[in-house]
Order: structure tokens, then sequence, then C-alpha cells
């Protein structure tokens, strides 16, 4: 008998037969210390003061969902929950169903042990079909035996079928006053809201970092081990916040430790690498002194730390550095190392928050490739080369105002200083130095980009769609036409004119063209047709043999391209196109006048030019 507890040993053997002490077999720490009564939950306040107000109100229900992530304690709650509806303290009044059981009562020993007559237990991941569900329906019409409630656990319910989810409905919703149902899943997505809508749902929480650790001190002292509080902070780590993992986890590291917990040992089990060492790595990095760096990841390797485990710790610690420069006392969880507390908030101190970003993009993208890699660790100092030599990198208005430096200083016949590593002169011989870096000064409000490129007299030229028309339009000239066909809903007939037209003469009433190669034929008699629905009079549409105007789509091509061209001689932007290869100039637009500009903004009716947009992604 467990005197903590109140439960039996698992001591196999025949009845009568003496058992010797060396064959009482080892009981893991997650069934030895498993929660036995409400009190012993951690982490599910809210479910229990929910449970305990509807039971001194007399307010059950016929059924619960219980769902949460494995090791939450779901199926132990089941078991508490039926053990509370059926808890009679032995030569005591009955005092119904209640969650304060400070002893053992009659029927609590064998609810425990899940072999009571009146508390059944089905798991659905091998009991799936309609004929399981069938006997439970035969046999809810049967009163206790000796509890006062019959109380039906099933356990990962979302692994019935439809059949059989479909014969739990009626009995679900109607049940006999002396059944009741508690449903435990991890999957809550498949369960049918038919079922869901008949059953109080409680979503049971991940066990917080810090309650997890305390829970996991208590069962050390209960059980006499000494254990690292280091060692502790990385099994709470890797449990994430499952109590079932993170018992399991100690129960190795006990193991794996000879009856002690220390930090190498956790270390060593889980293949993790040293939290400190992981800290060395990130300076280096972000400092950008890569042969410091390589020199640490190959190290951790040699030790037995994973590449993809390493560029995850190394993550993991960003998203720290960021948590303490952005949140206020984020630097009390204690699931946190001493190097990680104290040196992650002298790099918050330090780092921009631009700079912690692109290191959290870079390592987020390098970990799949890293983890497909057939040379993981070759793939994981090539990820460390691109954040050491991308710490520093300007952002885009930084980089553009540098640029406009860059340019006035060579056109006033000074010296030109390089943005890129490469480029000589103010970077360090080995990558980056965001470390050394000050955070940025106040950034000026955000000025009009690139001036107006002027672009030739056939740019000038090409035609614009004039605005649309009410009407009864008078339509002088070809582009008119086609504002109208846009007007007017007719998208077919706008792209076949600015395609397919190659216009030979216009005159009101009058248009003649050459059809393009591939134009359809019936667009003479389609557009005739649409003008004298637009004007009201008749059109006389005709094709010709003669040559005629580039189409409109020609035009605005060869437009753009002279945009294009133009754009690319200005000074500023050959620089840009000289420091980054691989740049292409996207679009060209032109900027409306200040004064245009400033007016719309100010009378609502459009907004003002946006500005410079900054890129997300890494590449340049």
């Amino acid at each position: 008998m467990d005197e903590t507890h109140g439960t039996l040993t698992d001591e196999p053997g025949l009845p009568g037969m003496p058992i010797a002490a060396a064959a009482t077999p080892y009981r893991v720490l997650a069934r030895k210390y498993r929660p036995q009564t409400f009190d012993d939950l951690i982490g599910q306040g809210a479910m229990v003061r929910t449970l305990a107000n509807a039971f001194s109100a007399n307010r059950i229900p016929q059924a619960w969902m219980l769902t949460g992530v494995r090791g939450v304690g779901k199926t132990t709650t089941a078991r508490i929950l039926a053990r509370g509806l059926n808890y009679l303290r032995t030569g005591g009044p009955d005092t119904g169903p209640t969650v304060s059981m400070p002893e053992l009562g009659q029927h609590c020993q064998a609810i425990m042990e899940s072999r009571h007559m009146d508390v059944l237990e089905m798991d659905a991941a091998s009991h799936t079909g309609i004929d399981d569900v069938r006997g439970i329906i035969d046999g809810i019409r049967y009163s206790p035996v000796s509890a006062r409630y019959k109380v039906y656990i099933v356990d990962e319910v979302h692994m019935l079928s439809e059949k059989a989810f479909n014969a739990f409905l009626k009995t679900l919703e109607e049940p006999p006053p002396h059944a009741k149902f508690v449903f435990a899943t991890t999957e809550i997505r498949k369960v049918p809201v038919t079922i869901l809508s008949r059953c109080q749902r409680f979503d049971l929480r991940r066990v917080e970092a810090d309650v997890l650790s305390a829970h996991l001190k208590k069962i050390c002292a209960a059980e006499g081990v000494e254990a690292e509080e280091e060692a502790l902070a990385a099994v709470t780590r890797a449990a994430e916040g499952s109590v079932r993992d993170a018992l399991s986890l100690l129960d190795q590291a006990i193991a794996h430790g000879a009856g002690a917990v220390t930090a190498a040992g956790v270390r060593d089990m889980l293949g993790l690498a040293d939290r400190s060492r992981i800290v060395d790595l990130f300076e280096a990095a972000m400092r950008g002194d890569v042969p410091a760096a390589f020199a640490e990841i190959r190290a951790q390797y040699d030790a037995g730390a994973d590449p993809a485990v390493v560029l995850s710790d190394l993550a993991g610690f960003t998203h720290l550095v960021t948590r303490l420069k952005l949140v206020p006392g984020a630097e009390s969880d204690p699931t946190l190392s001493e190097a990680e507390r104290v040196r992650g908030a002298q790099f918050a101190a330090r780092l921009p928050v631009r700079a912690l970003s692109r290191a959290w993009q870079i390592l987020l993208k390098a970990l799949p490739e890293v983890q497909a890699a057939p040379r993981p660790l070759a793939a994981a100092e090539m990820a460390i080369v691109r954040l050491a030599y991308a710490a520093d990198l300007p952002t885009p208005d930084e980089a553009l105002r540098q640029l406009r430096a860059d340019v006035a200083a060579s056109e006033g016949g000074g010296g030109r200083p390089s943005l890129g590593r490469d480029g000589g002169g103010a970077m360090a011989s080995h990558g980056s130095a965001a470390l050394q870096m000050v955070p940025p000064a106040p950034q000026p409000p955000p000025r009009p980009a690139l001036a107006s490129v002027p672009v030739s007299s056939a740019a000038e030229a090409a035609p614009r769609p004039a605005p649309a028309v009410p009407a009864g339009p008078r339509l002088g000239r070809f582009e008119d036409v086609v504002a109208q066909a846009e007007a007017a809903r007719d998208i077919a007939l706008k792209v076949a004119l600015e395609r397919d037209v190659h216009l030979v003469r216009f005159e009101e009433g009058r248009i003649e063209f050459r059809l393009a190669t591939g134009g359809r034929q019936s667009l003479p008699t389609d557009l005739a047709r649409a003008l004298d629905a637009w004007t009201g009079r008749r059109w006389l549409v005709a094709l010709s043999k003669e040559k005629g105007a580039p189409t409109l789509a020609e035009d605005s091509r060869a437009a753009e391209e002279t945009r294009h061209q133009n754009a690319a001689a200005h000074p500023l932007v050959r620089e840009v196109l000289s420091r980054f290869p691989g740049a292409q100039i996207v679009d060209v637009r032109d900027k409306a006048p200040e004064g245009e500009a400033a007016e719309t903004a100010a009378d609502g009716t459009g907004p003002a030019a946006p500005p410079p947009e900054e890129a997300e992604d890494d590449d340049a």
C-alpha cells in the first residue's frame, strides 16, 4: 500500500502466493505521482473552480468534454471527476457529489484503479465501431450496482466512427438520471459539433513553466534526489507544458545521472547544447566574428549537439533577447539560466530590434534547410555565415539615404564609403558588427523617393484613357471609344480595341482600322453595334489594308520601356544597381506634384504618397 496516496503498488503474482521484495516492479514517476484529488491537479484552477461551483449548486450536467495536449491530465481528471460524483465517506452521511475529498471514500480506491463496476472506461482508439457504443447504450438502462452514478469515461473519443457518434446522440442528450459521461480527446476538431453541443467543454491548459518547475522540485524532494536548477529548467522547457512528459524526462534524467540530476547530464541525455555556449555563439555571430562562431558550433557538434537543435536554441535565444528588450519583467522567467538572464539583458540593451528581427528570419528559414541537408553541420555553418554577414545590413530607407550621401560625395569629388562588406573601408575584415552599432537615431519624416524622371516625347504622346462620360457622349478620339467601353463594363471589347486595332482613320461617326493578326473577325460589327447604343447614332466601322498606327497596347509598352530606360539612367538608380548585383527595376511611377498631393491629402479625396516600404526579406 502506498501510504502517500492510498493506492496499491503494482505487484504481480498470484493471490495467496508470497512475493519477494526484489520482485516488486518500479513504478514510473508519472504513475506514482498521478493526482488523486482535485487539489493535486496543477495548472487547471479554472476548471476546478467551475466544477466546485457546479457541484455545490447541484448544477451537474450529463456529459463533460475534456480536451488538451498530451500529458496535461485529461484521463486523470476524468477519474477524479468520477470519484467526486460517487464520493461517500465510510460511516458518514451522504453529502452528494463534491470536489473536496480529504480521505479515501468507499468507492475511491476501486475508481482510481479502474476496477469499479459502475465506472466504465473505454479506449475509443481500439473500440471505434458502433457495436462498442451499442454495448454502452444497452447497459445504461440499468441502475448502478453500488455507487451513486454510472460514469462512462471514453478516452480518445475523436477516434469513434461516424456511425458510432450518431448512435451516441440520443442517449447523450437524454440519458437516465443515474448516468454521466466524461469524454477525453486531443483532437477536439475531429469531434462532431452535434456531440460537442451536448457536453460541457473544458480546455485543459498547458502547465506554466514556473508551476511545472516547482512541481518537479517537489517530486525530487519526495524522492530524495538532488537536482540542479538549470537541469530542471531544461526538463521543463523540453516538456512544453506537459506534466507527463516532464515526469518521464525527469525519470530518465535520474537514471542517467545515477540518482543525481545535473544540467550537463540532461543536456547529454537530450542532445542539447550548453545554454551558455549558445549565448557565446549568438554573441560571435552578431559581432560578425565568423571564425569564432565556426569554432563554437564545431565544438558543440563534437560534444554531441545536433546542428538543427543548436540553430533552434539560437533562434530561441534570439526570441528571448527580443522579449527582454520589449517586455518588462521577462527576465523573471524561472526556466532561464543565469547566463541567459544576465547576458540576454545586456544584448537587449545593445541590439536594435531590426537586427534581432532579421536574425530571427534567417534562423527560421535555415532550420528546415539544416534538417533536410545531407551534411547538417555544413548547412548550419552556412546559416551562421548568413547571420553574421547580414546582422548589420541597413534597412531600405537607411540604404537609400546612404546612397544619396554617396552620390553627393562622389559628385563633390569626395570618397565613396561602402555599404557592403566587400567594398572595403568601413567594415571589419571578419564580418558585421551589429553589437558595436548604436541604436539608430530618430528617422526624419519620409521624403519622396526618386524625382520624376523625364520621359521622351513618344512617352508623352502615349495615349491615356479618358475619364468615363455620361450616356450619349461625344467621342472625338479613338481613346474616348476605349474609355467608353471600360465605362460600359464591356471588358472584352475594351481589351480587343487596345490589342487588335491599328487605327488608320478616325472621324466622329466613322472609324477605319486594320485588324491585328489573330484579332477577332467580328470586332467591326461588335464595335459598330456598341457605338450605336452608346451615342444614339449610326457609326460606320470599316476594315482597311493600310498599315495604320501602332495599337494602344504597343504604345503603352513602348512608353513603359522608355520610362524604365530613363529611370535606369538616373544617377541614384545607377548607383543602386551597381551596389546590389542582380537588382532590377520592377516599376516606375510618376510622382504627383507636391501641391496636388498635399491638396488631395487635405481634402480626404485620396491618400498621400505612401512612405517607402521596408523589405521583410533578407535578400538584396
